[in-house]
């Protein structure tokens, strides 16, 4: 007999389990090294090049993923997740020995690419496991992941900077990819059938390079070079027209790596949108939020952490009870009340001032992450549950993939709008103060736009209470060992 329940303690529990320690592995170093970058200065050199240490490992899991998303419905889960593992472990010992700054880079490239096939393939494989109303609940395991490791990636980073050495931010990885990866072959079966994949190789290339571009694009825009700089035009124009290309090539492939299809569907359109706004709003937070709480109010950056750590915290407490307003309510519903958490959450962080507390910091950060926690899972969900197992993963990918554009976007827009305020000259609390003011005003629109985005999803998003494992012919998704 069947084992229905939802915890680690089920069936289906080891498998998860498995999901949430490889979800791990990219939530916690994708802050761990934030703590460990004076470190790594101090010993291999390159301050100037440091910035590129987190965009690049950013540019290569985006791009990445939607090749990942169609890999998965063509080859099955198991192994590209496999595969990105296997990638990541060896992107994290290189990073671990490399003893120059552009090393560390390129390796981080690898790491990246490892990434770009986790995460997606980790989310997919809990929409296989679990009906629509047993995922409200998994959501909230998975979401955790999170708000842990946004504790515990920073103060891990800082402690093994200062008593140890920072390569271990990276060689902490090894253990745990071993463990995710002995996990996921032990006890995470599945049966794709043997129909023949053809990849798509034009679209593919077409799509990396040409996302690659406008990424690196967005992300060094008024920094490397100037927006208007010939470099700037070249790679942006480049970029675009490389997608554009890509748009044709996919109109006749016979299996497209990105169906055109996912950008005319309704609900897809809609929820995409909101996955935009939602990383342009939480790259925003993270990287002004703690400035603020150090420079302006005089915080630790212990302390200046955790009050942003309250945003990703609330986030889970709110992924795992959106479930009951969804299942009684609708995905629509769902939304609109998180959307509106969000801009009353982002409406309050214009009452901060030079004088404010550390408190109203976490307290604000806290309404907006309940916020995002009631729209960034539910309406994946929905998503998700609007496909069957064969498509299922490129509109994972393509859902994650939209957010990591919004968070390139907002390191883009939110940097030009500080450095328009603060110039050149040296940094002051007054001018840092009107900076991340006017960041807080382009969060609060961001936020009245997933408001309006919400209000358009369908109202009869669906709502089925049993998982979709039928859609691929001999598919046994649930069926660990």
């Amino acid at each position: 007999m069947a084992d229905d329940r939802i915890g680690l303690r089920g069936d289906r529990g080891a498998v998860l389990g498995a999901m949430m320690l490889a979800t791990a592995l990219i939530a916690i170093d994708s802050t761990i090294i934030a703590t460990a970058v004076p470190s790594v200065v101090r010993d291999i050199g390159g301050f100037h090049q440091f910035p590129w240490l987190f965009s690049i490992y950013l540019l290569a899991q985006a791009v990445s993923v939607p090749v990942y998303g169609k890999l998965n419905d063509m080859f099955g889960r198991k192994p590209v997740i496999l595969f990105g593992i296997a990638l990541f472990l060896l992107g994290s010992i290189f990073c671990g020995a490399a003893w120059n700054i552009w090393l560390l880079i390129a390796f981080r490239v690898v790491q990246g690419l490892g990434a770009g096939a986790i995460q997606p393939t980790a989310i997919t494989i809990v929409g296989d496991l679990y009906s629509v109303a047993e995922r409200a609940k998994v959501q909230g395991y998975v979401a955790s992941v999170w708000g842990v490791s946004s504790v515990v990636g920073p103060t891990l980073g800082g402690v093994f900077s200062e008593y140890v050495s920072w390569r271990w931010i990276f060689f902490v990885n090894v253990p745990l990819c071993l463990l995710a990866a002995w996990m996921i072959m032990r006890r995470f079966h599945e049966d794709r059938g043997r129909a023949r994949a053809v990849v798509d190789y034009r679209g593919a290339t077409l799509l990396t390079v040409g996302l690659t571009l406008l990424i690196l694009g967005v992300l060094e825009g008024g920094q490397a070079w100037g927006w208007a700089s010939p470099a700037s035009v070249a790679i942006l124009g480049l970029g675009v027209l490389l997608l554009i290309a890509f748009g044709f090539v996919e109109r006749t492939a016979a299996q497209p790596v990105l169906p055109l299809w996912i950008f005319r569907r309704r609900l897809l359109v809609t929820s995409g949108q909101l996955s935009v706004c939602v990383g342009a709003i939480l790259m925003a937070l993270s990287s002004y939020v703690p400035t603020y709480a150090q420079e302006v109010l005089g915080a630790g950056p212990l302390v200046a952490g955790l009050a942003l750590a309250a945003l990703t915290l609330g986030w889970p407490i709110a992924a795992s009870q959106s479930g009951r307003v969804y299942l009684r309510f609708g995905f629509r519903v769902c939304a609109l009340t998180g959307t509106t958490l969000v801009f009353a959450g982002s409406g309050l962080l214009l009452l901060l001032g030079r004088h404010s507390s550390l408190f109203e910091v976490a307290g604000y950060c806290t309404i907006i992450g309940l916020g995002m926690g009631l729209t960034s899972s539910p309406t994946l969900i929905a998503a998700q549950s609007s496909v069957g197992w064969a498509e299922r993963g490129v509109v994972t990918a393509n859902n994650i993939f939209l957010r990591s554009v919004g968070s390139a976007l907002g390191v883009a827009v939110f940097g030009a709008v500080a450095n328009a305020v603060l110039g050149s000259g040296a940094v002051t609390p007054a001018g840092l103060t009107t900076a991340v003011h006017r960041i807080f005003i382009g969060i609060v629109i961001v936020a009245g736009l997933m408001v309006v985005l919400a209000a358009l999803l369908p109202g009869d998003a669906p709502r089925q209470k049993s998982p979709d494992r039928q859609a691929a012919p001999g598919q046994d998704a649930a069926a660990p060992a």
